[in-house]
């Protein structure tokens, strides 16, 4: 196993130490880190986070990270690019299963879920701060897919953004079957 691969196999361990939520909380903490607001870090920058993190990597085994997901060559490391890499690699049963909840929740069926398209599979109404008056349906389908929305908070989710949730969540079950069937009862696929 080569450097950057190891380096992989620590951060991911890491991440997936921290639960479900693990790939989005290390989302949330580059973006904390990246203070300038470039959406981007610099091998420093990123060496400090990982410390942060637990992770002291040699100055070496960071920039070599960083030189291997620097897909655009401007000597920073993008942080799409970086989760991306993260995420942890799941079988294609599972792949297959994500796949199909997406495509359920893509009723417009252009790669990208909406507001729009939560309407005509998932219902606010019943939500218990849309009955008192609280929210608005509208309220309830916008904090839904910010749930699966792992960059900016856009209102729209991308195959891309939804695998990144269940990787965290694929993680945590056992095996391709109990994962198929919590998907599948989950999505009612």
């Amino acid at each position: 196993m080569d450097t950057v691969d190891a380096t992989v196999e620590k951060l991911r361990a890491q991440c997936l130490s921290r639960g479900v939520s693990g790939i989005q909380g290390l989302a949330r903490f580059f973006r904390r880190l990246d203070r300038d607001g470039s959406r981007s870090l610099d091998a420093g920058e990123l060496r400090r986070g990982l410390a942060e993190l637990g992770l002291a990597l040699a100055k070496a085994e960071v920039e070599a990270v960083c030189r291997h997901w620097d897909r655009d060559g401007s000597g920073t490391l993008d942080l799409e690019e970086f989760l991306r890499a993260l995420r942890p690699p799941m079988s294609q049963a599972r792949e297959a299963v994500i796949a199909a909840a997406f495509t359920k929740l893509d009723r417009s069926g252009d790669g990208v879920v909406t507001v729009d398209d939560l309407r005509g599979v998932y219902s606010g109404r019943a939500h218990p701060k849309v009955r008192s008056g609280e929210w608005t349906e509208e309220e309830v389908l916008c904090r839904f897919l910010d749930n699966f929305d792992s960059s900016e908070k856009d209102g729209q989710v991308t195959l891309a953004e939804f695998q990144d949730y269940y990787s965290g969540v694929s993680a945590s079950v056992d095996t391709d079957e109990e994962f198929v069937a919590m998907m599948t009862s989950a999505w009612q696929l």
